[in-house]
């Protein structure tokens, strides 16, 4: 195992669990760049993922940010949706490029997202989605995300924040209970497709990624439970984010 890849994951779940996600994309494309079989790289990024986001959970469950309750009705079809993606089989070219641009949309996303420094909304400035849209949107995150082998916040979030669903943090606790319900369900859904035990034996090769993304996702949460200049953050996991999306875009080019 590559010492480079192993600071790498262990800096990518850093950033992410300091701005409330998993960082499962990034796992992906980092396991794509290292040369890893397209095929087991979803099992390793779904378990990194949750790994990573339970910090976050417990983060925001201490503090009253987390309403499951609210979130249900986006969870009730993303997680057997993402069993469905996980389920189905994909080629190496269509993976990557959905990777890629979900990647893209991610990082410009974090870009110009607004801090939390700024005025949050008031409690009953939140609206509520209709149950029949947040149903629709949380089946078609939850099928794209388990097609990636992803937990599907970095979709979630940009749909709460323009319906103004709730204020930052909230938003950020509810995108961190999402990625880990619907990186078990993806997670179920690729192990049912990857039946293959040679493939699978890979995956013990790569042990020492998990342990890294842990000590990076306690030590994200720390800084984002002391606030360290949350916006410097959220610059820094972009720029990371979009320098790993324009090299998986560029290796996709060559290959369609």
């Amino acid at each position: 195992m590559s010492p480079l890849l192993i600071a790498a994951f262990l800096i990518t779940a850093l950033l992410y669990a300091s701005v409330g996600f998993g960082g499962g994309s990034t796992y992906n494309a980092l396991l794509v760049l290292s040369g890893a079989d397209y095929r087991v790289m979803p099992l390793i990024a779904l378990v990194c993922n949750m790994i990573v986001v339970c910090g976050g959970i417990w983060r925001f469950a201490r503090t009253g940010d987390l309403s499951a309750r609210r979130l249900l009705p986006f969870l009730a079809a993303s997680v057997p949706a993402a069993w469905i993606g996980g389920r189905t089989p994909v080629s190496e070219t269509f993976f990557i490029g959905l990777l890629g641009g979900a990647l893209l949309l991610s990082g410009i996303r974090l870009a110009f997202q607004k801090g939390e420094s700024e005025p949050e909304p008031l409690d009953d400035s939140s609206r509520r989605i209709h149950p029949i849209l947040s149903t629709s949107l949380g089946g078609a995150i939850g099928l794209l995300s388990g097609l990636v082998g992803i937990g599907g916040g970095i979709f979630l979030a940009p749909v709460l924040y323009l319906t103004r669903w709730g204020t930052p943090r909230q938003i950020a606790a509810a995108s961190s209970l999402f990625i880990l319900v619907n990186s078990f369900s993806g997670l179920a859904g690729q192990l049912a497709k990857l039946q293959d035990m040679a493939l699978l034996s890979q995956v013990a090769q790569y042990w020492s990624l998990p342990i890294a993304v842990l000590i990076g996702g306690q030590v994200g949460s720390w800084l984002a439970s002391y606030k360290l200049n949350p916006g410097l953050i959220r610059r820094l996991t972009a720029l990371l984010i979009l320098y790993v999306a324009a090299r998986l875009l560029w290796r996709w080019v060559g290959m369609i």
